[in-house]
């Protein structure tokens, strides 16, 4: 069994979001901001969690906070900021869009740890879900040269590991589900509701 003190929580919250029109991570899901979900998600399983932002509003939470060193280039320097400032060998890597998610995704993952793979992505409804991953350290080099190499897209950059998927049960699907758009807000505020 992987000890906590050996994994750091990375929340990425870099992006304005285009299609949402503001920053989601302070979307509110039953009085709570997103972000607040993956954080509580995190909490039992990690040593500490980071929060990649450079929006000073996330200081709110009382987590160290790091800016993303490439800015506007999307997931990949997201990872690469939070990994720079991980102590860690194991990181659980979680965008702040995924307000279901569940402590019990998290742990699969974790439970799946094993000496070859660098990177265990969820996998839901069919989908690798890069952002609700647990990546080594070891990624970093690899990534920092996509980086370099103004190559911005994370699927490009997960293939050049070693990576694999633990498929989620279907009564978990859900727990995975992003929001991107004002009517997947809705959609998911109305699920809530009932």
């Amino acid at each position: 069994m992987i000890n906590k003190t050996n994994i750091t929580g990375i929340i990425l919250a870099g992006g304005k979001s285009s299609r949402m029109g503001s920053d989601k991570g302070f979307l509110i899901l039953n009085n709570k901001p997103f972000v607040q979900y993956s954080i509580e998600a995190l909490q039992p399983l990690v040593s500490e969690i980071l929060i990649v932002s450079d929006d000073s509003k996330y200081d709110s939470f009382g987590l160290k906070r790091i800016n993303d060193i490439t800015k506007d280039a999307g997931p990949v320097s997201g990872i690469c900021s939070g990994l720079e400032a991980s102590s860690t060998e194991y990181n659980l890597i979680l965008s702040c869009d995924i307000p279901l998610i569940k402590t019990e995704i998290l742990q699969k993952l974790i439970d799946n740890i094993d000496n070859t793979s660098q990177i265990i992505q969820a996998e839901s409804n069919g989908k690798s879900m890069p952002l609700i991953a647990l990546y080594k350290s070891n990624v970093l080099n690899t990534f920092n040269t996509f980086l370099k190499n103004d190559e911005r897209r994370l699927r490009v950059a997960i293939n050049s590991c070693k990576s694999k998927n633990i498929i989620l049960e279907k009564e978990l699907e859900f727990s995975t589900t992003n929001v991107n758009t004002q009517n997947e807000y809705k959609a998911i505020k109305d699920a809530n509701n009932h």
